[in-house]
């Protein structure tokens, strides 16, 4: 079955409404590439400017995270809600920096993934193992607990419209970056966890991301691999030609 590669820049704490402006200038029109899905995840101060620039485009607009709840006494917090009224179409969960630095457990990112589907967002749901994981060849037990955990009484329908981004920690930020072999070979492992939980209809549709150090000079050989559906990409995202030039690799 043919899945549509997905391309999604990750800005973490990165850039000015201004320097969102002029990023959107430079790549409207250019990383707009038939037969790819491209998507520029933001911090949330730039969400309002880059959702009315995205009109009339083909690239969509993601945020970085979202609270479980609608509203409430959550100080700094942002909701499904308030994303959904900006017209955001897809959210980063589970980020490793999230879990990391921010304490969200299994539990907290399958609350946040049940928020993003009551509000029509399509949640990109970040999965993968530690250094010293990877090393004590605990990789695929990671994924195994953190995807069940993530999908925990979703349906197969919300399932299917999901996207997974495996993202081994030990990669993001490094420069080192897994091998595009043994990137399919998590990601085909992950898409057979998919399969145990649903079905194997579901496992076709899934879109699974492999994220960690992809550059315009490795895309290509990532997206030649049979599991990989595209990147979620960090530093590489956030120059205008690198981001075209990504976006182009996965077509």
């Amino acid at each position: 079955m043919s899945r549509t590669p997905i391309i999604a820049g990750n800005w973490k704490m990165f850039k000015t409404v201004p320097e969102a402006e002029s990023f959107f200038a430079e790549v409207k029109g250019k990383a707009e590439v038939a037969g790819v899905e491209t998507v520029i995840c933001a911090p949330f101060t730039n969400l309002p400017v880059l959702t009315k620039l995205a009109e009339g485009t083909s690239i969509k607009i993601g945020a970085q995270n979202l609270h479980f709840e609608d509203s409430g006494a959550f100080t700094g917090e942002i909701s499904g809600v308030m994303l959904k009224d900006l017209g955001v179409d897809y959210v980063i969960l589970g980020h490793s920096e999230r879990r990391a630095y921010f304490g969200e457990t299994d539990e907290i990112v399958n609350k946040k993934m049940h928020a993003a589907f009551r509000h029509g967002i399509t949640p990109i749901v970040c999965v993968g193992e530690k250094l010293e994981e990877r090393e004590a060849d605990q990789t695929k037990e990671v994924c195994k607990v953190q995807t069940e955990g993530a999908f925990q009484g979703l349906t197969a329908e919300q399932a299917a419209q999901t996207v997974i981004a495996y993202e081994p920690i030990w990669a993001i930020g490094t420069g080192k970056s897994s091998t595009s072999a043994d990137a399919n070979e998590v990601i085909s492992y992950i898409r057979s966890l998919i399969k145990d939980l649903y079905d194997e209809a579901t496992a076709e549709v899934i879109r699974i991301q492999y994220g960690g150090s992809v550059k315009p000079e490795n895309v290509t050989e990532y997206m030649g691999q049979s599991d990989i559906d595209g990147a979620l990409v960090g530093g590489a995202s956030l120059q205008p030609a690198s981001f075209i030039a990504l976006v182009e690799g996965a077509k």
